[in-house]
């Protein structure tokens, strides 16, 4: 009789693989609850502060459940609502109508950010596992997972957030400037009509 369980390589890789042919982040993309918001904001803040905290936290992860990618959707469902936000915002400065918008952030969501991403996480994850990857008797397997290559392609949508300021600000600045704009023609009206002196 034994006093500590031996492990066998097979159990042990059975044990720990999923059994649903769903992928993991799909299937907790409908669990409002369960997803960590909070931490999902201090990743973006901390890309867009110091990235390198970011990836610190990111290798811990691979250190602890092996994997790169995020087991979390709520990076992706943040990162949908602010594409939404910015197609708002621009559809209210471009002088889109209602079915306008709707239709800009439908486009940016679904096509921009799912689609074509997918295809591009598709391709770089392809052309990574296929020419790009060493395996020897001396390193772990070193396989690049589907979902950090699309990870990978949604750091671009964080980082240009311009695409969601610009609106606002030329909104902001159009404002400032019609206001003082307008403030000089009534100015010079008073001026003509009063006189100068």
């Amino acid at each position: 009789m034994e006093l500590l369980p031996t492990n066998k390589r097979n159990d042990s890789s059975r044990r720990f693989k999923r059994s649903s042919s769903v992928p993991l982040i799909l299937s907790r993309l409908v669990r409002f609850p369960q997803m960590d918001f909070e931490f999902a904001l201090w990743q973006m803040a901390y890309l867009l502060i110091a990235p390198r905290r970011v990836y610190r936290n990111i290798y811990y992860h691979k250190q602890t459940k092996n994997q790169w990618a995020r087991d979390d959707p709520a990076f992706l469902v943040l990162l949908a609502s602010l594409l939404c936000l910015s197609a708002v915002a621009w559809g209210l400065v471009i002088g889109l109508g209602m079915i306008g918008i709707l239709r800009a952030m439908l486009f940016m969501v679904i096509v921009d950010f799912v689609l074509v991403g997918s295809m591009v996480a598709t391709f770089t994850w392809f052309v990574t596992n296929r020419f790009l990857s060493q395996s020897n008797m001396m390193t772990n397997d070193q396989r690049v997972e589907w979902a950090y290559a699309f990870d990978i392609h949604l750091l671009p949508f964080l980082v240009h957030t311009e695409l969601l300021l610009y609106p606002i600000i030329s909104f902001i600045v159009g404002f400032i400037v019609l206001t003082v704009f307008g403030i000089n023609i009534g100015e010079n009206v008073i001026g003509f009509y009063f006189g100068w002196s």
